[in-house]
């Protein structure tokens, strides 16, 4: 099973960095010491209302990080899927299509590998037969 690792303290840290803000200012904009501003930084996993905040101040979805995680490694359907759930629940129900470079690039590696026929892909991915020859047009010739 293919899996990536998930450590967003350390990806909201980086991002800091390369914005160049200030402790202070993340200190101020949650109302805390910044020893707990580090032990965010060392946290694998946030809740959802401080990875909003994140969100906000750096400007970057992070939410986008496990979307793209479940898009890239989310089982195939069968009846326990997400996708057979959704039918069943008052919850919105999402497509997959948040369609980023790495999940491209993702796609045309599985392909291009021989690890998956362009049908397979387009049936567990549910991505459009004309968005795949489009991609398959402009990233790999």
């Amino acid at each position: 099973m293919n899996y990536r690792e998930i450590h967003i303290g350390s990806m909201i840290q980086k991002l800091v960095k390369e914005l160049g803000i200030e402790s202070s200012r993340i200190c101020n904009f949650f109302n805390i010491a910044e020893s707990e501003i580090d032990l965010m930084y060392k946290s694998k996993t946030q809740d959802t209302e401080t990875l909003l905040k994140w969100s906000k101040l750096l400007e970057y979805d992070f939410f986008r990080v496990y979307i793209q995680h479940l898009i890239l490694y989310s089982p195939q359907n069968s009846k326990g899927s997400p996708d057979n759930i959704s039918k069943k629940t008052s919850l919105p129900s999402f497509r997959k299509n948040i369609y980023t470079k790495e999940v491209v690039d993702f796609i045309l590696e599985k392909i291009k590998s021989g690890e998956m026929t362009k049908i397979q892909v387009i049936e567990r991915y549910k991505i459009p037969k004309t968005t795949l020859y489009k991609w398959i047009l402009k990233y790999t010739e």
